[in-house]
């Protein structure tokens, strides 16, 4: 049966493996509720109960199973009692939640790891990072605010904790709060609540820099939306630096006030790109390096030419590899990697298919179908049936002569074709845009 000392001892352990700072903030706070096989920690305030179940509950659940030699069931709700925060229990239900005095309004600390030296350049995002670099050497000054937008996991978090670090490595002093807009908007709610909004408004715009992720999280959030409006002023006049991400850009999201639209344009907005090819390798190996993974290069690309999305997905594909390589002990080579990766490499080939490509490149340029696999050579034509071949080439695993069968076609035509699109994505911009718009829509 739990028991008090077992939760003193599960206090012992978590400060003998976590920084003196993250239990004063996040743990003593907690109180807890002991019954049988189950325990309940009680929250002040949803802020911190979304940073314990984030962070800490596995390790909670992890060292109490451990203590009691069963499995220890540990639930987290907001709550609060009188007693001390740490050692205190309570059987009599939750009392109303309050505010820790000592509570930081900023979500999370910036991670080392990230960093500018760290984050891998292609061409998908060599004007993003050379923004960062800017904005870290002149905080505040002409790119204020910097807008990173993109889709989901291809960097811009990690790019926004290495401008953090970069100024923090300049000045050590200077007071960086990074936080998700979702959790930043949680705050609010809760300062609101608990009539601490003055707190709240002072603590952000006397920053000397906000980095805000997610920013598209407040669309259709009008009362935040205005706050945040107000926040965003204060620190663009004292010449604050703000750096934000964003899943598109700005003036595509409908429901964001017009006046935060033009404001977030204000200084500079960088798009992040799906890594081509050789920049998809270049993380894998880099990335490989930072976990001590021996990752041959004919794996990196065997990996990069089939997992094309994002940086994530490449990451997870590494992290199933030497975990499996660890599990067995056997060394990570093509073969392995193309056993182990089996399910994942196959979700990505069903996903792009011969016949998906010319739908796709069809309705592109507002062509029939048909066109595609006719004998007409006219340039309107032409030029979207080597771009759909090349693309076949590049998205799929089959032969020349098969894709040439697919377009009526011998394979030195598909050959011809992707050369020839190759040379035109180097020379023309406008075709290379092209190409690379279809290259996203099939394989998001």
């Amino acid at each position: 049966m739990l028991n008090q000392d077992l939760w003193d001892r599960c206090i012992a352990r978590l400060e003998a493996d976590l920084p003196e700072k993250e239990i004063s903030t996040w743990i003593r706070p907690l109180r807890v509720i002991l019954n049988d096989d189950q325990m309940t920690l009680l929250a002040p305030n949803r802020i911190v109960m979304d940073r314990v179940k984030s962070d800490f509950l596995g390790r909670i659940q992890r060292t109490m199973s451990s203590l009691a030699a069963y499995d220890v069931v540990v639930n987290i709700a907001v709550g609060g009692t009188s007693s001390d925060p740490v050692r205190g229990t309570s059987a009599g239900g939750n009392a109303a939640a309050v505010l820790d005095d000592t509570m930081p309004y900023g979500r999370g600390k910036l991670d080392p790891r990230y960093t500018l030296a760290s984050f891998i350049e292609g061409k998908s995002n060599s004007q993003a990072r050379a923004a960062g670099l800017q904005v870290a050497s002149a905080p505040g000054g002409i790119y204020n605010p910097l807008l990173i937008y993109g889709e989901s996991g291809l960097g811009k978090t990690h790019l926004m904790h290495g401008i953090g670090n970069a100024i923090l490595a300049e000045k050590a002093n200077a007071r960086i709060v990074y936080v998700g807009a979702e959790q930043w908007f949680n705050q609010m709610v809760s300062a609101i609540r608990y009539g601490r909004q003055v707190e709240f408004k002072n603590f952000y715009r006397t920053v000397d820099a906000l980095l805000i992720d997610d920013i598209h999280f407040l669309a259709g959030k009008e009362h935040s939306q205005e706050e945040f409006f107000h926040t965003f002023n204060a620190l663009i006049d004292g010449r604050k630096q703000i750096v934000m991400t964003c899943d598109r850009y700005p003036r595509e999201l409908d429901a964001l006030d017009d006046r935060l639209k033009s404001r977030f344009t204000w200084g500079l907005s960088v798009p992040i790109e799906p890594p081509e090819f050789e920049t998809r390798i270049a993380i894998l190996l880099a990335k490989a390096d930072v976990l001590g993974v021996r990752l041959p290069e004919d794996v990196a690309v065997l990996v990069a030419q089939r997992i094309r999305s994002n940086v994530r997905e490449l990451e997870g594909a590494l992290h199933r590899l030497n975990a499996s390589a660890r599990l067995t002990g056997a060394a990570i080579t093509a073969e392995f990697a193309r056993l182990t990766l089996k399910d994942m490499l196959a979700s990505y080939d069903r996903a792009v298919t011969l016949d998906n490509i010319k739908r796709t490149v069809a309705a592109y340029y507002n062509i029939r179908l048909a066109d595609l696999t006719s004998v007409r050579r006219t340039r309107t034509l032409a030029r979207p049936r080597q771009i759909a071949m090349a693309l076949s080439k590049e998205l799929t695993r089959h032969s020349y002569p098969e894709i040439g069968a697919a377009f009526g076609k011998d394979h030195t035509t598909v050959l011809h074709a992707v050369r020839k699109v190759a040379e035109l994505c180097r020379e023309d911009d406008r075709l290379k845009e092209d190409y690379e718009n279809l290259l996203r829509q099939l394989t998001n």
